[in-house]
């Protein structure tokens, strides 16, 4: 899987953790397939207040490509209402 130079930046200015987005990929809490060819690999990380990581990844290039990743507010509101 390979990295675009966004997800990189967007890693850095979100302050992600490579290892929140490793974890997020390989134990997923939930998964969502797009028909714009992207999965929606989505986790819960204790570490960061319990937020809701989600980290999106192109499956229909070769090699996958990760696209970006933020923590989603609307997950957090959802869950825990």
């Amino acid at each position: 899987m390979k990295d675009t130079k966004h997800f990189v930046d967007v890693l850095r200015e979100r302050g992600i953790k490579r290892a929140w987005v490793n974890t997020t990929i390989l134990t997923p809490d939930k998964t969502e397939d797009y028909d714009d060819g992207t999965r929606h690999y989505i986790k819960q990380i204790a570490e960061f207040d319990n937020r809701w990581l989600r980290v999106i990844v192109n499956v229909i290039s070769v090699p996958e490509k990760c696209v970006t990743a933020f923590f989603d507010r609307g997950l957090r509101r959802k869950y825990e209402s």
